[in-house]
């Protein structure tokens, strides 16, 4: 399956039968999948007028109780920020799919890793935290989507989804799996219709500066469970003594793996670790590998973005590097290899 319909199928799937988008490349074709498989299992499919109202209808939907979720592309996603804050603030569930494109700006269709920043620092204003997921194939977005339903039901907080453009237009065989989670506690505080009890009251301003700052330490709290439970990561070649630590994420990390294969051959040792929580990030898991490297690059489809989350894990342990292209230009094995050789230099 293409992955943006891939990533739609597994939605239903988990249970995501309450939809609101606008279309946008590089993800559009998500949308198009739903607006006829959404009929055919009972859910709700709506395209709204833009995405500043998207992220109304998700914090509507998810107070009433429903699994409500979006995606979009990059721009899109920008103009979902106030409305996420409040979906945050509010303690709301929802799932919000990134496919990744490339800017800034309006840029272009092409794949990109730009929205970092934009998906781990918060992307709207205040204090608050998206889980981010990120997947490097189609198989993966789809057994990472029950997960950011379950996760963002969890711990009421909206998850997000981000793969770069590739991820979204690539056709890859797919499995969907039956997943099992704990049980998740009940929606008591949604609101339903108050019959028989009192009305539930869902909001996100607070005058008060003592009842804002309790909520802000509240939140605060909650990403730091996250740190603890929900940092995931794959590591490969990481088994011994290395050369050369490559850190990269979604489509960058299956190209490192093709570079790590090459200078193999060479006898130069690499190893990589891919971060499949974007936040949490798994800093302990950067620092405990870089100590067994001589050196750390961070590869993206950026201009340097994750970089700034590598080095505070290693901090000043041992030399960390970026490589990168961007504007829609992906990385080549080849290039890899040369940055890693090239950094290494006289040492190999």
């Amino acid at each position: 399956m293409k992955g943006n319909e891939a990533i739609a199928e597994s939605a239903i799937r988990a249970g995501g039968l309450c939809y609101f988008g606008y279309p946008i490349t590089p993800q559009s074709e998500i949308a198009e999948y739903l607006a006829h498989r959404m009929p055919e299992v009972g859910g709700v499919f709506l395209q709204i007028e833009s995405e500043v109202a998207v992220a109304n209808c998700l914090y509507g939907a998810a107070g009433a109780g429903a699994r409500a979720w979006t995606s979009s592309s990059s721009p899109g996603i920008s103009l979902m920020m106030e409305g996420v804050s409040y979906i945050a603030a509010s303690e709301l569930p929802c799932v919000i799919v990134n496919i990744v494109r490339c800017g800034p700006g309006l840029g272009g269709i092409l794949p990109s890793q730009g929205d970092y920043f934009q998906a781990v620092k918060g992307g709207g204003h205040g204090d608050y935290r998206c889980l981010v997921l990120a997947p490097s194939s189609v198989q993966e977005a789809v057994d990472l989507m029950p997960l950011a339903f379950d996760r963002a039901d969890r711990y009421r907080n909206p998850v997000m989804v981000i793969g770069d453009g590739m991820i979204g237009q690539m056709m890859e065989p797919v499995e969907f799996k039956e997943q099992e989670f704990p049980p998740l506690p009940s929606k008591d505080w949604a609101t339903t219709g108050c019959k028989g009890r009192m009305p539930n009251v869902i909001n996100s301003l607070y005058l008060d500066p003592v009842i804002e700052e309790k909520l802000n330490f509240k939140l605060s709290a909650k990403y730091e469970e996250m740190k603890k439970n929900e940092v995931r990561f794959e590591e490969y070649r990481t088994e011994r003594e290395l050369d050369c630590l490559l850190v990269a994420y979604g489509t960058t990390a299956r190209v490192c793996k093709t570079a790590i294969q090459r200078l193999d051959e060479g006898g130069i040792r690499a190893g990589l670790l891919r971060p499949i929580t974007l936040f949490p990030f798994p800093e302990e898991k950067v620092y405990e590998l870089a100590q067994r490297s001589g050196l750390v690059i961070s590869v993206e489809m950026s201009t340097g973005q994750m970089l700034e989350d590598v080095r505070l894990a290693v901090g000043k342990t041992k030399p960390v590097y970026f490589y990168g292209r961007a504007g829609g230009m992906v990385p080549s094995p080849e290039e890899v290899q040369g940055a890693v050789k090239s950094h290494l230099g006289g040492n190999k």
